[in-house]
């Protein structure tokens, strides 16, 4: 990456030597000692030890958006509707209400909540924290969660286990609200300001939910203990440490071993072999969600200090690179075969043929991308955009077409579709800039500012979002309102815009559906997105020592990694495991023993080279 001296030649091969083992090695020898710091349980405890790369950005709800850290929310709150794992449906009795009703012309809704909860330092949850929560959002309009609240004019509770929520117009989308009910008494004295920047909502986070955070190590581990008071049921676990990974391979190994009970995003090159071990197994699972290359679609007179290539502002110039990216082969490759090519933002097989939002082209539509890099190009010279001074680099008014390319470091198939779409679109003319960085770096670039102007400091990049049940929230991404705040590509649309919220009050079914398909032949059509996958979420688990392992929706779903808490109030163990440290004691003494070799070479081979090996600016 840019911004790196280059160093002598000889220097550089004996930095190599040790880099490379240091990627082999180092790497794996962090995650053991990530994992050889994570908390050993208490005698006589059980605890479920679950393993991801994908750490908590933030616990605070009103700041992370990580899939991990909606995960650690799902069960250290609870939601006002919940929805029942089998099939996904909000049932009364999942969430904090247990049952509700609406007035004929769907405007008037009143939930019943249960008297039994209460929260984690024992104080009694009502329904007045239930109309806190909500009413803290819409009047400080919080950006993460304002757009549920389109309609919504009043919430009061009007006794202690019943809120009323009175909107201008129907509410479609009333029971997929998610969003986790907060304790006043704590919140309540949380500015808006800092609930929204600054505040870190530290452990032990008190919440509602079947397990409380009580400790977190960043990069390293989160520690949930066990609501024992839990209005459901005491879950049949003690604890959930949830460990990270840096490495995939590590945490594979850690699986064979019995380290870890579940794994999530394991390598698909071992998943076969994970499968093939006898107390393990492993499920593709299909989830709410997509794959996307992005771009930065800012308009340059309302964010002049946006630093997106002009051309990306352009329907034409990105209806154009549809043709250039080869989703079969993103899938072959990029993913080992496991996930389905994407057309639209709204995920394919997910949802059952009674309520199925997703739309695709119709068949035999001359106006269908499909992999065609002669199309890619003609569709750009139609647009204007020609190579004028025959240097192969396509030009915008004279002047090269240089695009930087974004992928992540913790994802491997996000850096595999970088390299062939890097060169897919270098076959077509344009110059690319391709890099590596980590999901924070990202972040930072896609919601940068200037002093107080929204300045995205970017081009394209690789990443996925995953999604409710309901479809309002991935609708929601893409809506001018949400600019500089979930949108992470400053797209604007008045049309788009206007059925985002007409979908939200078609009760309906139908109706909402066509709407919905709409605005998906909206976003195909003008392409802030190109959809790349639908992912398969691969989760590895030991169901022979372990036992209650719940898969979502129908049975296509996944068992933990899908912020529903069916698994963890299941979830138990069968006999008692054998014991892990050594698996990790014996990464940590190899990865040292390795990483002392490497440095013995390179200072022998330093002295030698004394002064020789200098530094070249």
């Amino acid at each position: 990456m840019g911004g790196k001296r280059r160093r002598g030649h000889r220097r550089a091969l004996v930095i190599a030597l040790a880099a490379l083992l240091a990627a082999g090695l180092v790497w794996g020898l962090g995650s053991a000692l990530a994992g050889s710091s994570s908390p050993s349980p208490a005698a006589g405890k059980t605890v479920l030890r679950l393993g991801w790369t994908n750490d908590p950005d933030n616990l605070n709800p009103f700041i992370g958006y990580e899939s991990s850290s909606y995960e650690i929310w799902a069960i250290n709150y609870e939601l006002l509707v919940g929805f029942r794992a089998s099939d996904m449906a909000n049932v009364p009795g999942v969430g904090l209400a247990t049952k509700w009703e609406t007035s004929p012309d769907g405007k008037v809704w009143t939930f019943t909540i249960t008297d039994k909860s209460k929260w984690q330092d024992g104080q009694p949850l009502t329904a007045a924290d239930v109309a806190f929560t909500y009413n803290y959002v819409i009047k400080n309009k919080i950006g993460m969660f304002i757009d549920y609240m389109s309609f919504i004019d009043k919430v009061e509770a009007t006794s202690p286990t019943t809120v009323v929520f009175t909107c201008s117009k129907p509410k479609a989308n009333m029971l997929g609200l998610w969003i986790p009910i907060l304790p006043e008494h704590i919140w309540s004295k949380v500015k808006p300001a800092d609930a929204e920047k600054s505040f870190q909502n530290a452990p032990p986070i008190i919440g509602s939910g079947p397990f409380q955070t009580v400790e977190v190590k960043k990069g390293v581990f989160v520690r949930l203990e066990a609501n024992k008071d839990y209005w459901r049921g005491a879950p049949k676990i003690d604890e959930v440490i949830y460990q990270t990974y840096q490495n995939q391979d590590i945490m594979a190994q850690d699986l064979k071993t019995g380290a870890i009970q579940s794994g999530w995003n394991v390598p698909a090159a071992q998943f076969k072999s994970l499968d093939a071990e006898p107390n393990l197994t492993g499920i593709r699972a299909v989830t709410i969600g997509f794959d996307q290359l992005g771009f930065n679609c800012a308009d340059k007179k309302k964010y002049p200090k946006s630093t997106g290539n002009i051309v990306l502002t352009d329907p034409a110039f990105r209806r154009a690179l549809q043709w250039a990216v080869d989703k079969d082969k993103i899938v072959a490759i990029g993913y080992n075969g496991n996930a389905a090519p994407a057309d639209v933002i709204i995920t394919r097989d997910y949802y059952s043929k009674v309520a199925d939002y997703h739309w695709t082209p119709p068949a035999g539509d001359p106006n269908t991308y499909t992999f065609d890099l002669e199309k890619a190009k003609a569709a750009l010279d139609a647009a204007g955009y020609t190579d004028t001074n025959g240097d192969g680099i396509r030009d915008n008014k004279g002047k090269p077409i240089k695009l930087r390319l974004y992928a992540r470091s913790e994802s491997p198939e996000s850096q595999k579709c970088g390299s062939l779409i890097t060169s897919w679109f270098k076959s077509i003319g344009l110059q690319i800039n391709y890099q590596v960085i980590d999901d924070g770096a990202l972040g930072d670039k896609q919601y940068n500012f200037v002093g107080d102007q929204y300045a995205p400091d970017f081009d394209m990049f690789i990443w996925g979002w995953g999604g409710d049940v309901d479809p309002n929230f991935i609708l929601s991404i893409l809506t001018t309102n949400q600019i500089a705040s979930w949108s992470d590509c400053a797209w604007s649309n008045p049309e788009y815009d206007k059925l985002f919220l007409q979908q939200q009050t078609q009760i309906d079914l139908q109706q909402r559906i066509a709407t919905v398909q709409k605005m998906q032949q909206i976003v195909y059509d003008q392409s802030p997105y190109i959809p790349l996958v639908y992912p398969l979420d691969l989760e590895v688990a030991d169901t022979t020592n372990w036992s209650g392992w719940v898969r979502a929706n129908q049975g296509k779903g996944a068992w933990w990694y899908n912020t529903q808490p069916d698994t963890y109030m299941a979830i138990h163990r069968v006999v008692a495991t054998k014991a892990t440290s050594s698996s990790n004691t014996s990464l940590i003494v190899g990865g040292v023993a390795a990483v002392v070799i490497v440095l013995i070479i390179v200072v022998l081979v330093m002295r030698r080279r004394g002064r020789h090996a200098e530094v070249e600016t």
